[in-house]
This record gives structure tokens, C-alpha cells and sequence, in this order.
């Protein structure tokens, strides 16, 4: 890929709105890590912690650039990505995270934390990448220091404009779709049958931002079965904490929607 070309800006772009999309998340986790540390360690685990991070992070990103030059890895690649770009916009992510109070360990925490949550990260920039081991330490080195210091203030605009998930997860499944159609095994058809690939892609944007859709609306739909119980779908038991020995006193809000509300003890 040429440098400066549209198509690598257009590339390194989806890469920067891939960091910030699925790795939004980061500076929490680093803060929850380095919270119980002295002030003047904290900045060290942040730094010495990121820097760790970023290595494993490239390294790793690089080893599956390479992989997916493999026949039929960039279309189970694609369809990993897929999957990853539908759960970026219904799940809700939660940060259990041990606080250490020694500097060595908390950079340790850091490390692993980013490790075992960056897995779709480093799957959607390999993708993004085209197979450019330069443009994915390039997209690395600018999007590090916004994911680091500018993720908290992300995520606040995320909450205030959730549509900004949606533009994220359509980047997401726009990498998948040119992964699915750029793999060794339909490349050739793709390329004689351009109408196609771009109708695929299509199709996998459009499905994935539907589902995400379909499923905030429809996701959380309290049913009534044949017997009239009401059935509540797991997230929903999750998320306010049900168990099965629960009491309930029923109101209604100021629309007349019927409310229920848990009794204590």
C-alpha cells in the first residue's frame, strides 16, 4: 500500500476509530489498577504499564497480520470481526480489576489486563491493516496516546451520544466485510465481481447495525408465557440482579407503565 495514498489514510483511519471504539475502555482499567498507589507512582504504572501494553499489544497485531495472509484465515477472521462488532454494541462491559499498592505489580495488572481484553482490538487493526505491518505500528502510535489520556472523555461522549457506538461498530463490520471478500480463496471472483463484494459488504454493515438495533428495542422484553408468568430475558436478570427468591411490589410510573420494585429482606 502506498504511503499517503487515500487508501492508506482511509486504512489508518478505521484503525484510530478501532483503538477508540474497543479500547475505549482502557484508561479505566489503568486507573483501577493504579488507584491505591502513591502519587507520585501512579505516573509511572501508567507509562511503564501502557508501554508494556503496546508492545504485546503490536506484537500480537503483527502475528495475526501475518496469519491472515493464510487461505481461508481472513474469512474466519472476517467472521470473528463480525461477531466482535455486533457485541460492541450490546454488551455492557464490566471492569473487575485488582487495585495493587506496589508499583512493579500494578504495571503487572496493567500488562495482563490489556492482554486479555485486547484480543478483538488486535483482530479488527490486523484486518484493518491490509496486511501493512508499517501502517498497524503507525495507527498504534497515534491512537496509544489518544486511547490512554482521551479515553475517559470518549466515554463520556459515547454516553451522551450513543450513536457514536454505531459509526464505531459500522467501521467494525466494514473491516469484516473487505476481510470476507479479500481472503486468498474468493479474492479473484471478488475482483472480476465487484458488484458483489461491495453488495456483501453492505449486507454485513447493514446486519450488524439491524441486530444491535433489534436488540436494544426488543432485547430486554419482559414475555408472558401460557400460563401468565412473566419471563425476563438473562441480561435483564443480570444487569438489576433477580434471584429466584426475590419479592416484588408492583406501581406505576408517571406514563402508567407498570413498575416493579424489589422489597428488601
Amino acid at each position: 500500500m502506498d504511503w499517503f495514498s487515500p487508501e492508506f489514510f482511509t486504512a489508518l483511519l478505521s484503525i484510530i476509530v478501532i483503538d477508540l471504539v474497543l479500547a475505549g475502555d482502557n484508561a479505566i482499567v489503568i486507573g483501577l489498577a493504579a488507584r491505591n498507589l502513591p502519587k507520585e507512582q501512579q505516573k509511572k504504572a501508567v507509562l511503564w504499564g501502557t508501554v508494556g501494553a503496546v508492545a504485546i499489544r503490536a506484537l500480537a497485531t503483527l502475528a495475526v497480520v501475518w496469519s491472515l495472509k493464510l487461505p481461508a484465515l481472513l474469512l474466519i477472521g472476517g467472521l470473528v470481526l463480525v461477531w466482535i462488532a455486533y457485541k460492541s454494541l450490546v454488551d455492557k462491559k464490566e471492569h473487575e480489576i485488582k487495585s495493587e499498592n506496589r508499583l512493579w505489580p500494578a504495571i503487572q495488572t496493567i500488562i495482563v489486563a490489556d492482554a486479555v481484553m485486547g484480543f478483538d482490538n488486535v483482530m479488527a487493526v490486523a484486518g484493518a491493516s491490509h496486511g501493512d505491518f508499517a501502517l498497524v505500528l503507525t495507527g498504534l502510535l497515534i491512537s496509544v496516546p489518544i486511547v490512554v489520556w482521551g479515553s475517559t472523555l470518549f466515554i463520556k461522549w459515547v454516553e451522551r451520544y450513543p450513536w457514536i457506538m454505531y459509526v464505531g461498530a459500522a467501521v467494525l463490520a466494514y473491516t469484516a466485510g473487505k476481510m470476507l471478500t479479500g481472503d486468498l480463496l474468493v479474492k479473484d471472483w471478488f475482483a472480476e465481481n465487484p458488484v458483489m463484494k461491495w453488495a456483501l459488504v453492505t449486507v454485513v454493515v447493514l446486519g450488524v447495525l439491524a441486530a444491535g438495533l433489534w436488540k436494544k428495542m426488543f432485547g430486554f422484553f419482559v414475555s408472558v408465557n401460557e400460563r401468565g408468568q412473566l419471563t425476563i430475558p438473562e441480561e435483564l436478570v443480570e444487569e438489576a440482579n433477580i434471584q429466584p427468591d426475590d419479592s416484588f411490589k408492583v406501581s406505576r410510573d408517571e406514563k402508567g407503565r407498570l413498575v416493579l420494585i424489589k422489597l428488601e429482606g
